[in-house]
């Protein structure tokens, strides 16, 4: 039954007995139906649906709005106007409670204002309202954005001239409404994982950024006392201090590696390839960092390297940090008084760099963990040790971003080995 008064209307969420479009509209409902399906991101969707529908009905501007705060609240999203200025805008919200809004989205039906001053002079407190006809508009349709039975949110058309909509506008609209629906929700929702991800990383930067310095500070000094620069200890004062350095060390790691993992989501590791001599500036400097971790575990480092230089084109800092995670985590996982091996290699595919220790290994079905952000391998004897599960993705990542790969392989109990290959220029 259709509700209409000569300002406000609300018409049926689907026709009883809907009529086949003329062929022309229905070539059109076609494409954009086809269309919609297709694209990936929200701003493009909505930009294509506001240049493809102004051929089915008036339109002078289209409005995208989300429900917020479980669904007490809608705001504004997306707009686009043939006009200038706008004056509701992205991030415009308001309550639902005393809001017509509040039925299009219970019942899904459409609603249609056909005079907005009019309308205005009937409801002063509204505020959206007010804004467009400050705008000039002067007609609206607005429908509800309908997933699986869950309203998600609201498409507001507008025209600048009274009376502009009418019973087939909203059959038109309902046409696409479904597919439209679903694409709408699925882009927000990517975008909305976007934002909160570009926020984690943000924030994940600007807290190991603080903690940095001050935990690098606190080493120091607990190395100065414990080498009695301010006086003599006795050894259990000593073995306070070492216990207090380790734990800082720990923390220091944590710290590098949250802000690798801040630099890269951010799009800061970005490599700078150049002639460079590898062992020189990557496997050495990065061997020095990890030596002391060899040993405390009086691990046996054995180089399988030139002793020369060896030139490839790389990005040296980015490289560095590849290596030493895969050196760190050869010292880490294993096994005590066991054999480390650095290798390098140049061939026609490329260079390559391997790290191999003799430990526990993991499990063939283990593998799929690997190189995965937060991810840790699930053997009782590896899940002991202390870790990110950051520094094996970071390395794939930054491995990816010179064109190379970052292979992974192991004999459960036994030993584990990770190669990177890095093709160069022909």
């Amino acid at each position: 039954m259709v509700e209409s008064n000569p300002t406000l209307q609300f018409l049926p969420a689907r026709p009883e007995e809907p009529e086949p479009f003329p062929p022309e509209e229905q070539a059109i409902l076609d494409h954009v139906n086809q269309k919609i399906a297709a694209a990936l991101s929200l701003d493009r969707l909505m930009d294509f649906l506001f240049d493809a529908i102004r051929n089915l009905c008036p339109c002078d501007r289209l409005g995208l709005a989300f429900l917020e705060d479980e669904g007490r609240r809608v705001a504004a999203h997306w707009t686009r106007a043939l006009y200038e200025p706008v004056h509701l805008k992205q991030g415009y919200s308001e309550d639902l409670s005393q809001s017509s809004l509040q039925r299009v989205l219970d019942s899904g039906s459409p609603r249609l204002i056909h005079d907005l001053a009019m309308y205005l002079q009937e409801h002063p407190r509204s505020a959206a309202t007010a804004l467009l006809v400050k705008e000039g508009v002067r007609s609206s349709m607005t429908c509800a954005l309908t997933v699986e039975g869950r309203s998600v949110g609201l498409v507001f058309l507008s025209s600048r001239n009274p009376h502009s909509y009418t019973a087939h506008h909203v059959r038109l609209w309902q046409a696409l409404a479904e597919r439209l629906s679903q694409a709408v929700e699925k882009a927000w929702r990517i975008e909305q994982l976007q934002a909160s991800n570009q926020a984690f990383s943000e924030m994940l930067g600007f807290v190991s950024h603080e903690l940095k310095n001050p935990v690098a500070s606190m080493i120091t000094d607990a190395r100065v006392l414990a080498m009695g620069y301010l006086g003599p200890l006795d050894p259990r004062q000593v073995a306070k201090l070492d216990n207090l350095m380790r734990k800082g060390e720990y923390l220091l790691d944590l710290v590098r590696d949250y802000l690798d993992l801040a630099r890269m989501e951010g799009g800061e590791l970005i490599p700078s390839p150049r002639r460079m001599d590898l062992v020189a500036e990557v496997l050495e400097p990065a061997l020095e960092l990890v030596l002391p971790m060899f040993e405390e575990n009086q691990q046996h480092l054995e180089r399988d390297y030139p002793s020369g230089s060896m030139e490839v084109e790389a990005d040296p800092a980015l490289l560095r940090i590849v290596v030493t995670n895969l050196l760190g985590n050869a010292a880490k996982y294993g096994r005590p008084g066991g054999l480390i091996r650095l290798k390098a290699r140049q061939d026609a595919e490329g260079f390559l760099v391997s790290s191999f220790n003799e430990g526990p290994g993991w499990a063939p079905e283990e593998r799929t963990r690997l190189f995965r952000r937060f991810s840790r391998l699930q053997a009782p004897e590896l899940r002991a040790k202390k870790g990110t599960g950051l520094g094996l993705y970071t390395a794939w990542r930054i491995v990816r971003l010179h064109g190379g790969r970052l292979e992974a392989d192991s004999e459960q109990g036994r030993w584990a080995e990770f190669t990177l290959v890095i093709p160069q220029p022909s």
